[in-house]
């Protein structure tokens, strides 16, 4: 059966979802970025299913999702310079992974095993009521098969996974289209220092006018961050990267003066290509291409996080196969 799909703007809407979390069930949930598979991060099994549903490898952690500093304070340690990131760009599209508190009410499951803890507080406004009406913090990865393109409308949930979960809040198509920024605050030193260990739906420019300059991620033997398998967001079909020209048994996303068979941005902004990214990845797929060639994207700005996804997109679909530097 199919999960029902309800508008996430009704309030019986977002009563029907928090029950249904409470019990240990799934719910694709709408946030800025992206679509999220929500489940309370506090509950091993509901953590266990959401993994089963999403087939995702148990050893890349989960971002927890909160509404405030107030309910992150609860869960992690927060360093002043993780205060200030949250000051500044909370509720938005950037995950904070800070030291995890002893006490803090999240599966070990959701953390793989690390002793820190990825949070973000979204901004989308069923994202921030849902999480309120219950009151603890929410599991949500992408709500698509691991690997695969992420969600940027409801029906692009029910497609991947509507016989596997119980319940879609339709929030309309997520406005920024690519996850958050991931960064790492006095996780590995006792300094104030941030590092990148993923690009994403902020620019590295305006952290870093606050930050300072970022830091790169290090080597390791499993993902501390959400996102960063080396073969991710990927479509079916075979992705070449920065193609001027394209094959007979190609079709081609363009960019620009590109126009391709698609294009993701007509006059190169790259904030309307990130926010087309996935839906034209999918759509492609969908149409049957057999391969897709991409037309190059500025490595600039909202550039950064894109041809992060594109390089995750094109790379060996193997599970097994760690990418620590994402950057």
């Amino acid at each position: 059966m199919t999960a029902p799909l309800l508008p996430a703007d009704q309030a019986h809407a977002l009563d029907r979802a928090a029950d249904i979390i409470r019990a240990g069930g799934l719910v694709g949930m709408p946030t800025e970025t992206v679509y999220g598979l929500a489940a309370d991060a506090g509950q091993g099994d509901a953590v266990a299913r959401l993994y089963a549903a999403k087939g995702r490898p148990r050893f890349n952690p989960l971002i927890s999702h909160v509404t405030d500093i107030a309910m992150a304070e609860r869960l992690a340690h927060i360093p002043p310079l993780a205060r200030r990131l949250m000051e500044e760009f909370w509720p938005g599209p950037m995950t904070l992974v800070l030291p995890r508190r002893d006490t803090a009410p999240v599966s070990e499951l959701a953390t793989a095993g690390l002793d820190t803890l990825a949070l973000r507080a979204p901004r989308h406004p069923a994202a921030r009521a849902l999480i309120a009406r219950l009151d603890r913090p929410l599991v949500a990865p992408s709500a698509n098969p691991s690997g695969g393109v992420s969600p940027t409308t409801a029906q692009h949930v029910l497609d991947g996974l509507g016989t596997k979960i119980d319940l879609v809040l339709d929030g309309g198509p997520c406005p920024v289209g690519l996850e958050s920024t991931v960064i790492a605050v006095g996780t590995s030193t006792e300094t104030d220092q941030a590092t990148l260990l993923r690009p994403g739906g902020l620019d590295r420019n305006v952290i870093e006018a606050v930050t300072g300059p970022l830091a790169r991620a290090g080597d390791g033997h499993a993902p501390a961050s959400p996102g960063m398998l080396k073969s991710h967001y990927a479509p079916n079909a075979p992705v070449r990267l920065n193609a001027r020209t394209v094959k007979p048994d190609e079709v081609w996303l363009g960019f620009g003066d590109i126009a391709g068979d698609l294009n993701l941005s007509a006059r190169g902004d790259l904030a309307e290509a990130a926010s087309h990214l996935f839906a034209y990845l999918r759509k492609l797929d969908a149409d049957g291409a057999r391969r897709i060639a991409v037309a190059p994207i500025p490595p600039t700005g909202l550039g950064e996080a894109i041809n992060d996804r594109l390089r995750r997109a094109a790379a060996p679909k193997d599970a097994s196969e760690l990418d620590i530097d994402p950057a």
